[in-house]
């Protein structure tokens, strides 16, 4: 069985894991909603109330991107008006460990 490759193997850039993930979280409010769905099930209207400055243009294409990874799920409700709620996905709560990884490492880091 082939180990696991470390972060540090010096592969190519293009295929590297790393680099992948980080293409799931880059986007300047994917952190935000993802903290925000690590407390449960949210409205696209709460969300936006809580990442105060996001257009909802924005909010939108953030969170199909999130959806498109498999990160987030989005849930539409046959109301008048429609209701959509989204929560993480399996693969979403896998991340947990990793953005409590960087915020240790953010509470850690010298302030400059």
């Amino acid at each position: 069985m082939a180990q696991p490759q470390s972060f540090l193997d010096g592969q190519n850039h293009d295929d590297c894991p790393a680099e992948l993930a980080l293409r799931v979280m880059r986007g300047r409010w994917k952190l935000a909603i993802l903290r925000e769905l690590l407390g449960g099930v949210r409205r696209f209207s709460d969300l936006q109330r809580a990442l105060a400055g996001v257009s909802p243009k924005v909010l939108t294409s953030q969170l199909r991107e999130l959806e498109a990874d498999g990160v987030v799920e989005r849930q539409v409700f046959p109301e008048v008006p429609p209701r959509v709620e989204y929560r993480l996905s399996s693969r979403g709560r896998s991340l947990i460990p990793v953005l409590d990884s960087l915020h240790a490492w953010g509470v850690a880091a010298p302030r400059s």
